[in-house]
């Protein structure tokens, strides 16, 4: 980071979230810090960029968002695709590496924690729409 400190958000990899996240323990609606750890969201999002997620906030298709994500794989950064009945249909932005609703399926509208809003470091940056958004 500028001026020679470190970052210190709570980890949260694109498949998985240690038990110290705010998204794995309670649903939160303020702001968290989270650091991806995966890298099924390249080239979009790399392993130790640091996000700022607004908790609780409503997702739109093409929106980074933090999820719980079924069969015990724990919270993950992946793209909203477009909402269903069963709940959204996330997809991982990476073609080679990670999981996403192809493979488990939508996953409900109470398992999106949050919708990521910035990237803080090392490259600042919004966090835009893409894919299928708008």
């Amino acid at each position: 980071m500028p001026g020679g400190g470190s970052p210190t958000p709570d980890p949260c990899d694109t498949t998985t979230v240690t038990p110290a996240s705010p998204f794995h323990v309670r649903r939160t609606r303020g702001w968290a810090l989270v650091r991806v750890v995966g890298e099924s969201m390249l080239p979009t999002l790399r392993p130790g960029d640091v996000l700022l997620v607004r908790g609780g906030a409503r997702p739109a298709p093409g929106d980074l968002v933090v999820a719980e994500l079924p069969g015990g794989r724990g919270a993950g950064v992946k793209r909203a695709v477009r909402h269903e009945p069963e709940g959204w249909w996330l997809e991982r932005d990476s073609r080679t590496t990670g999981t996403d609703s192809w493979l488990f399926g939508a996953v409900a509208d109470d398992a999106v924690r949050g919708v990521v809003r910035l990237r803080l470091w090392p490259r600042p940056g919004r966090a835009r729409r893409d894919r299928h958004g708008t």
